[in-house]
């Protein structure tokens, strides 16, 4: 199935956190989605009139921000509640396009009792857009998702 709308995301099982986080619903809106082997991966359709620069290519502070959303769906499972990123790094590769499916898969690389270690990739097709790695600190007794 081709994905070139925020419809055709949510036909392929993709949804966002609901209403935790209205700032990447409003520049996004961010998807995600577990894969068959319990890991998540995300994803946006990037549009020319919301998500670019003037230049024509996406914005990197965009990019950066999903990057920060990718690092929560990544560590969804192990995360098991609310926390704040307390680390990010990102390394821009090549530039993103609008009109395009922009993808975000990673992996956890350590887990503790407070903080979770990640690392990913965002791409379009086989084009690698940005690296980014993070680290979450958990939250006790805070609500779902991410401040």
């Amino acid at each position: 199935m081709a994905i070139n709308s925020n419809d055709d995301l949510i036909k392929a099982g993709y949804r966002t956190w609901g209403d935790a986080d209205p700032f990447e619903d409003l520049i996004g809106p961010f998807y995600m989605k577990e894969n068959d082997d319990g890991t998540h991966k995300a994803a946006f359709v990037a549009e020319a009139d919301r998500h670019c620069n003037a230049g024509g290519m996406l914005h990197g502070g965009l990019l950066m921000s999903f990057a920060d959303f990718s690092l929560f769906a990544i560590a969804k499972e192990a995360l098991n509640g609310f926390g704040v990123t307390v680390a990010f790094n990102s390394e821009f590769v090549a530039a993103g396009q609008a009109g395009k499916l922009i993808e975000a898969v990673g992996e956890i690389t350590r887990a503790t009792r407070s903080l979770i270690f990640v690392r990913g990739k965002i791409f379009s097709g086989d084009q690698t857009i940005m690296a980014f790695s993070g680290i979450i600190k958990k939250v006790k007794g805070a609500g779902e998702h991410k401040g």
